[in-house]
């Protein structure tokens, strides 16, 4: 198994790695984080193993198999509560297809008479379409909704009951930034008997991580964004108590105990989260993951973490003495890493930024900025700078007058 090198980069050690920091101020990781000279080496690392071997499947199932372990040791998890998935719908539906709503059952986790899913209103579409999906097998959808760019705990709390079976919610919302309390969430729900289910997507690989100490049943999470790989390779992590008391129907051969086997007649589920797999795993995804975890140790998710709260706050806070609408909460524990001004015209403004060599997102008309670890404070005014410059495109906050 490789293994990380013991070296450690500084931020701009690590920046140096990312070719598009030279020719573009790349502030997109909420999208697509930015190719590592890394995760291409490995690109070729796994075309040559098939120029060379021709089908060295032994070899490339063990490259999965490390991403596992390296993935589970990165969230402070156990190798075997990680299942690798090719997306995170896939990791969503193996769950929802093993509970039962509405009844007592082994493959049930929850006690008593649980239908209800409690879904708050700043859910990825994938989260919530997939519980949606399950009304036709008995759940019952209660929704939470926002108090403008605000879902606190609390709002939970005036529905999360006895009837309750599960809690999907964000880490970090994709539209505004806002960041959950999930510790908070997590013990709410599970004190009144329910499942919290974490979307980590817009989070993981900006910063550390223990799900072991949150205390979460259940969480998804891919390496396209701010863990710097390829789409095509996503994870799902399950409490290890949890594993063998759901049996999911959507599966595959490598949701099996022995995949090469090739058994036919019946179905043996493995007492690791792997029951949650399907079909052939992503191989030449696996190989760019690994390269990206190792670059990310190499940094380390602290320092991460560090970096990317300072520019969030410079950006947050001069994008706000500028008089922009900023839907990202002020407060630094109910932010990621992920900063949202409201435009007058955001798809325009986007196409404006990358004019001025600004590579950046939107969702509706929320101009979306997002920071890595290989940014720094000179993108920050340099993306400051060009919305000054574009400030036709942009929302005011109301002055008031002084009469």
């Amino acid at each position: 198994m490789s293994t990380p090198s013991t070296s450690r980069l500084s931020p701009s050690q690590f920046r140096s790695r990312f070719p598009i920091v030279n020719r573009r101020i790349y502030v997109n990781s909420c999208s697509q984080g930015a190719l590592s000279t890394d995760v291409e080496a490995a690109m070729h690392e796994y075309a040559e193993s098939w120029h060379d071997a021709g089908s060295p499947w032994d070899m490339w199932v063990d490259k999965v198999e490390q991403l596992r372990t390296r993935f589970a040791a990165s969230i402070g998890a156990d190798r075997e509560e990680i299942a690798v998935m090719p997306s995170a719908s896939a990791g969503i539906n193996a769950i929802a297809s093993a509970l039962s709503f509405g009844n007592r059952s082994r493959s049930s986790p929850g006690t008593g008479d649980r239908s209800h899913v409690v879904l708050g209103e700043f859910e990825f579409p994938t989260m919530a379409h997939i519980w949606l999906a399950q009304q036709r097998r008995g759940a019952s959808i209660r929704w939470r909704g926002a108090t403008g760019d605000r879902l606190d705990v609390e709002a939970y709390e005036r529905v999360i009951d006895e009837r309750t079976l599960i809690v999907p919610a964000t880490h970090v919302c994709f539209r505004n930034g806002h960041k959950t309390d999930i510790a908070a969430l997590t013990r709410l729900a599970q004190a009144r008997g329910a499942l919290v289910f974490v979307d980590d997507y817009q989070r993981t690989g900006s910063g550390p991580i223990d799900v072991h100490a949150l205390g979460i049943d259940f969480m998804v999470t891919g390496c396209l964004k701010y863990l710097l790989a390829a789409a095509g390779v996503a994870f799902l992590y399950v409490r290890r108590d949890l594993i063998d008391r759901l049996e999911p129907t959507i599966t595959g051969w490598f949701g099996r105990v022995n995949p090469f086997a090739f058994r036919i007649e019946e179905i043996d589920w493995p007492p690791a989260a792997t029951r949650f797999e399907s079909g052939t795993p992503p191989v030449p995804n696996a190989y760019l993951a690994i390269a990206a975890l190792d670059l990310l140790d190499r940094i380390g998710y602290e320092v991460v973490g560090q970096q990317v709260a300072r520019l969030v706050e410079r950006y947050r806070a001069r994008a706000e003495a500028s008089g922009l609408v900023v839907r990202t909460p002020r407060e630094p524990e109910r932010r990621g890493p992920l900063v949202v001004v409201e435009s007058l015209d955001a798809p325009v403004l986007v196409s404006r930024l990358a004019d001025r060599g600004i590579i950046a997102s939107c969702r509706g008309n929320g101009l979306r900025v997002s920071f890595h670890a290989y940014n720094n404070e000179e993108d920050v005014d340099a993306v400051v700078a060009a919305l000054e410059a574009e400030a036709a495109l942009l929302e005011r906050t109301p002055r008031l007058s002084i009469s």
